[in-house]
């Protein structure tokens, strides 16, 4: 009998190890692509330090959740010792790792308010200069989002380094409407546009239209978070009764 349990647990070991693997290579995945993306989203997170960090501890801890769910794969199976208290030690330091990392998010969450990105638009955005990385990702963003400023085209009007003729009015031209939301689709009215006629404009602000956006998401990522964090605990705890099993 004793035998028999020993073995389910040893499966059971296994089976929680290879959905930490496969936990491990979806946020290893999940950074990487954050940190090498091309379509302008490194350079947003690059330019708040706390999503630039973050995307870092992301990617170290899927590296680490992989190699471990590995080890802890080949431990159960081969029921080895040392292996399963190397395995039990890391994760432990893993699942208190990423619980502080979600207390200092809740923390430092006004990093990611609405007037925090409200703040870094005027402050850093130089309209049509493609040569600024900061501007060119705000720029397609905004086209991609058919979206405007943060809050909506009133976020330009306080912009004083702007510079554009006595014909335009503040909005720039990645807030035009396009026929297509790319950098390649032809504008609908663009003089109309840059001359203050609000149907020729996207009004909507890119906070809201990316919030909405990303929303399903977000719960989906927390929901995923919370699941590897129970499957993380169930694991320790199968590792010790295995590591206690083994004669």
């Amino acid at each position: 009998m004793e035998g028999d349990c020993l073995s389910c647990m040893k499966y059971l070991m296994f089976l929680f190890n290879f959905f930490i693997f496969l936990g491990g290579a979806c946020l290893l995945g999940l950074g990487i692509w954050v940190i090498v993306d091309p379509t302008g989203f490194r350079e947003i997170v690059a330019a708040n330090p706390l999503l630039f960090t973050g995307a870092y501890i992301m990617l170290a801890m899927g590296a680490m959740l992989f190699l471990l769910g590995f080890l802890g794969c080949c431990g159960a199976i081969r029921e080895n010792k040392c292996l399963l208290l190397f395995f039990f030690m890391f994760i432990l330091l893993i699942f208190l790792a990423e619980l502080s990392a979600a207390i200092l998010a809740f923390i430092f969450r006004e990093n990611l308010t609405r007037e925090f990105f409200t703040k870094e638009l005027k402050k850093h955005y130089q309209r049509n200069n493609d040569t600024d990385v900061f501007s060119s990702t705000w720029n397609s963003v905004m086209i991609t989002f058919a979206c405007c400023g943060v809050n909506g085209p009133e976020d330009f009007e306080d912009i004083r380094h702007v510079s554009y003729s006595s014909l335009e009015k503040a909005t720039p031209e990645a807030c035009c409407q396009r026929e297509l939301q790319s950098r390649e689709g032809m504008f609908v009215n663009k003089e109309a546009c840059l001359e203050g006629i609000e149907r020729f404009q996207n009004r909507q602000g890119c906070y809201t239209v990316i919030l909405n956006s990303f929303e399903t998401y977000v719960y989906l990522a927390g929901a995923l978070a919370i699941g590897v964090l129970a499957i993380e605990l169930f694991a320790m705890i199968f590792a010790m009764c295995l590591f206690r099993g083994i004669q």
